[in-house]
């Protein structure tokens, strides 16, 4: 009986330990936290404007209400938790055509922040706002970049978008047909005067790329759909975001704009000539849209992919031989935060586990690589360049 009862109580002892400890780092996990304090503006800032913290935490959205900050006598502050120990981040008034930017107006850099303390207080200063009330940037879109349509129908989303697409420098004094480029987030392709954060120079950067190999591509640059952005870029429901419709923007691409634009212009049709591509968001799309129709998009380039968004996004099919003929072209930078460089690995790894080839996938680790446009257009040419087989000057 003795010897019941001692086992007994060692059993509740043992509980109780397991039991404070769980207690103890859920108390630590709380107690992460940092304090984001506001009390620098520009002279014209509107106390009356409400400001937003959006970052990789929280999926770029550009404002959630939970993230709005609070006025507090001319200041405004918010306190965050811990949701990874790097995190990447703007402020905004609600929307990325207001984001943060430097005082002559360019976009600013992703700030970022190390968790290192219980309780860390950070104070800000906002330089600029961009406001499109107020801009009037030249455009930086060269001669070759057209507006295809200001409001194309989506009839799977009910949305509507608007479309830009660059053509190849011989595109109107030759008979050639070119291989075409779907991207995504539109809005900073191409042009400084449309984008939030910065612009890729596509149009600069393959004009540059005919001048020394002859080499021509068409662009299709859809923009995104702002608030619906994250929906649109993930085919799987997420708790925090709401419902995946990937697979419905991902239809739309294949069977409404593609042929629209194979009916305009002089394209290649086969897939080996057919390229998707994003970053963040986007890049989850383009490797997404590239493994489900792989009859559709031979090559990809997936840029700093949000594998984060989703545990769904791992559990991929085996590869069968629909995909053998496949290019895909990743990259990540270093000083990106929630782990964009480490799944990333792990989904290569992945892939190659369940048979792709070694020598069509491409997967690339940048040093100082950060989770912005400004690093994205440093690695755009590189990934064509792989993905066509171009050797780069």
């Amino acid at each position: 009986m003795k010897k019941h009862l001692l086992i007994i109580c060692c059993i509740v002892l043992l509980w109780s330990c397991k039991n404070k400890t769980q207690q103890d780092d859920n108390t630590i996990l709380i107690d992460e936290l940092v304090t984001f304090v506001i009390n620098d503006f520009p002279k014209a800032h509107n106390f009356d404007d409400d400001i937003f913290i959006s970052g990789d935490f929280e999926g770029w959205s550009g404002g959630q209400e939970q993230f709005k900050l609070k006025k507090e006598n001319n200041q405004y502050v918010i306190t965050i938790p811990k949701y990874k120990k790097n995190i990447s981040y703007k402020f905004t008034k609600g929307n990325w055509e207001t984001v943060e930017c430097e005082p002559n107006g360019n976009p600013k850099e992703n700030r970022t922040y190390s968790f290192s303390k219980l309780k860390d207080t950070v104070v800000i200063s906002i330089l600029n706002w961009t406001d499109k009330r107020q801009q009037n940037k030249p455009s930086t879109a060269t001669s070759n970049v057209q507006v295809f349509a200001e409001n194309f129908e989506i009839p799977q989303l009910n949305r509507k978008r608007r479309i830009s697409i660059y053509l190849p420098p011989n595109y109107s004094t030759s008979k050639e047909s070119y291989p075409v480029l779907y991207i995504q987030d539109g809005q900073n392709v191409f042009d400084v005067s449309t984008s939030y954060s910065g612009e890729w120079e596509v149009d600069e950067t393959l004009n540059k790329m005919y001048d020394e190999s002859g080499f021509g591509l068409i662009v299709v640059a859809v923009d995104h759909g702002g608030e619906k952005r994250l929906n649109e870029y993930s085919p799987w429901n997420n708790d925090k975001y709401g419902k995946g419709e990937g697979k419905l923007y991902l239809d739309f691409l294949v069977n409404i704009l593609k042929p629209e634009i194979d009916k305009r212009f002089r394209t290649k049709l086969d897939s080996q000539n057919t390229v998707v591509m994003g970053s963040s968001m986007g890049g989850l799309f383009a490797h997404y849209a590239a493994i489900d129709r792989p009859d559709v998009f031979g090559k990809a380039g997936v840029f700093s992919p949000s594998f984060w968004y989703a545990d769904s996004v791992f559990k991929l099919p085996t590869v069968t031989s629909n995909l053998k003929d496949s290019r895909f072209y990743y990259v990540a930078g270093e000083k990106e935060g929630s782990n964009v460089a480490q799944l990333m690995n792990k989904m290569v790894g992945l892939i190659k586990a369940n048979g792709f080839s070694e020598n069509r996938i491409h997967n690339k680790i940048v040093e100082n690589g950060t989770h912005s446009e400004s690093f994205w257009k440093t690695e755009f040419q590189s990934a064509i360049s792989w993905l066509f087989n171009i050797e780069e000057q």
